[in-house]
């Protein structure tokens, strides 16, 4: 873990009110790995107080990079951040991390919904180049959809404005009963309600399944214990998403 002033490299809207932050961070970027995250403090003063929590959305040699939608205070802050400005980063964190390299599956399947695509462009880079794989992605509409960095995109939108008019789910539903997919392994991130039936789609059809969680975090480093998500094994009741996680296997974890 390392705490470091960053120079901001660009700031871009990628999709309707979604920007991508890019970084110089040449300590954090040497050893991290898909499915960690670094905690941001967005402003230079005491307001916001807190850091903020930003999933790697991809990283490309000393240059990292976070998305996000501007919903308050501290994501407007950053999406004015102008190039060269300094921003304070502490990463990478989080020591549950996606499992990509074993031979134990031959094709990956991506489920993202909403910001939920956010790890997922960089699980993208570091898959191995022999295996084969299809990205779901679900939005409210087609303008929030983001595609960047994804291969083979499969599309759903509540109001229909693109791909099938439904839930990302019901499009992973339809996708694999129509298609043989080859020794399948899911990685997932979203929102609960779509977590919880992607877990019970892989338990019904036998997938091993890896989830990265989304929670609101104070420290992002276990000392404040404020995002403990409930498990299903017989070891510890409850573990950290920031510390523990934030990927875990599914079948350990209970919504």
């Amino acid at each position: 873990m390392i705490q470091e002033c960053s120079a901001v490299h660009s700031v871009e809207e990628i999709a309707s009110n979604i920007f991508q932050l890019s970084f110089r961070s040449p300590s954090i970027s040497r050893d991290v790995k898909p499915g960690q995250f670094v905690n941001v403090k967005v402003g230079n003063g005491i307001v916001p107080l807190l850091r903020r929590p930003f999933s790697i959305f991809s990283a490309e040699g000393n240059i990292l990079s976070i998305i996000f939608n501007v919903v308050g205070l501290g994501t407007k802050l950053l999406s004015e951040k102008k190039p060269g400005e300094d921003l304070d980063v502490l990463g990478p964190l989080g020591s549950g991390v996606f499992p990509l390299d074993d031979a134990s599956y031959e094709t990956a399947l991506l489920v993202a919904g909403g910001l939920g695509v956010a790890p997922l462009p960089f699980l993208t880079s570091r898959v191995p180049t022999a295996k084969k794989i299809y990205s779901f992605i679900g939005a409210r509409t087609s303008a929030q959809l983001v595609k960047k960095g994804l291969r083979n995109i499969q599309s759903a939108t509540d109001d229909g404005s693109e791909g099938i008019h439904g839930t990302v789910v019901t499009l992973l539903q339809s996708f694999t009963a129509q298609h043989r997919i080859e020794s399948p392994r899911i990685y997932a991130c979203g929102p609960t309600p779509m977590m919880r039936a992607v877990k019970e789609f892989a338990f019904e059809h036998k997938i091993p399944c890896f989830f990265a969680l989304e929670c609101e975090m104070a420290c992002g480093i276990g000392l404040c214990q404020g995002c403990p998500v409930e498990m299903t094994n017989s070891g510890k009741k409850f573990s950290l998403v920031c510390k523990d996680g934030p990927v875990f296997e599914a079948s350990t974890v209970s919504f």
